[in-house]
């Protein structure tokens, strides 16, 4: 019963301005990401709740699933990752942000709700694999093609976004589950002013904390800073950051970039003058608010946004 509650105060959340897309779109369908039980559930897990647009206490994780209309969808996906700095989840103004971007062009988005500073590493990291190898697995019943699934990801979330890219191998993103058979790998990534560096000086010392607590240990800090994880096999990427940012500094985008380049991963990186950290889809900010059409002409030249069959 609670979690059915639950269930519905957090979709009543993340569903403000859904009319706004199309009227035509499907009802949001929320997907329990671990249905056979949450691995390492608090005993006493303390009751989930929405302050100020953000969720809090996610004990429970799950994919809120956006679908659109059969007339426009093109196969493609995106799980979308909000941020929060590991302690809550800016779902209404990021990953709402990404479905009113993302569904007028024929992609589906899955918001996903992942745990946070109550369990740390590598709780983040086995529920955004599991998102991927959960929708992947599904890909037929939801319409999708499995080799245009995507992560997209915002500050501290763009770092769990650019995990999924990085770690989608590592044994720990793994609990001997069934669906740990099926790939985890996304097949694109996009990061919004991500965190990437676990190390100083350009790390984000709250992320850290929350992921890692007051004492990581140095393998930990070496796992995590996922700029030093790339390789030839991580996913082509689409970053957008800004030099105003005070919060994660731009360098972390810049690290990111630079071994992507130097592992021969295709990359696009938009660096704005103006725009405070947690800028997502405003208006108001001259060029920077252009970046979602950067960013939709990046997805079509990838062939992720074909025209659906018979347009």
């Amino acid at each position: 019963m609670l979690r059915t509650i639950l269930r519905l105060v957090f979709t009543a959340a993340i569903a403000t301005g859904l009319l706004a897309i199309t009227s035509r779109a499907a009802e949001p369908q929320v997907i329990d990401l671990w249905p056979e039980g949450v691995p390492g559930l608090r005993a006493d897990a303390a009751p989930e709740i929405v302050k100020n647009d953000r969720v809090y206490n996610v004990h429970t994780p799950s994919l809120t699933y956006y679908p659109v209309p059969a007339g426009i969808a093109n196969g493609t996906a995106v799980i979308m990752c909000s941020g929060g700095g590991y302690v809550r989840l800016a779902i209404s103004v990021e990953g709402m942000g990404a479905v009113k971007w993302l569904n007028p062009l024929g992609v589906s988005v899955f918001i996903i709700k992942y745990r946070l500073h109550e369990y740390g590493h590598p709780a983040p990291l086995r529920d955004v694999l599991r998102a991927v190898r959960l929708v992947r697995s599904r890909a037929a019943e939801f319409g999708l093609d499995p080799n245009r699934i995507g992560v997209a990801g915002s500050s501290a979330g763009g770092h769990l976004a650019a995990c999924s890219g990085t770690l989608f191998n590592e044994p720990i993103g793994k609990t001997g589950a069934a669906l740990d058979a099926v790939s985890a790998r996304p097949d694109f990534l996009i990061l919004e002013y991500p965190v990437i560096t676990m190390k100083a000086p350009y790390a984000h010392a709250g992320s850290v904390k929350s992921l890692l607590g007051e004492h990581p240990t140095q393998e930990a800090l070496d796992l995590l800073s996922v700029n030093e994880r790339v390789t030839k096999d991580t996913p082509p990427t689409f970053i957008v950051a800004t030099q105003e940012d005070k919060t994660v500094p731009v360098e972390n985008a810049l690290l990111f970039y630079q071994a992507l380049r130097a592992a021969n991963v295709s990359v696009e990186m938009h660096l704005y003058s103006n725009g405070p950290h947690g800028f997502g889809f405003r208006k108001d900010l001259g060029p920077t608010s252009d970046w979602p059409k950067r960013g939709e002409e990046w997805l079509s030249s990838r062939g992720l946004l074909p025209v659906p069959t018979g347009k």
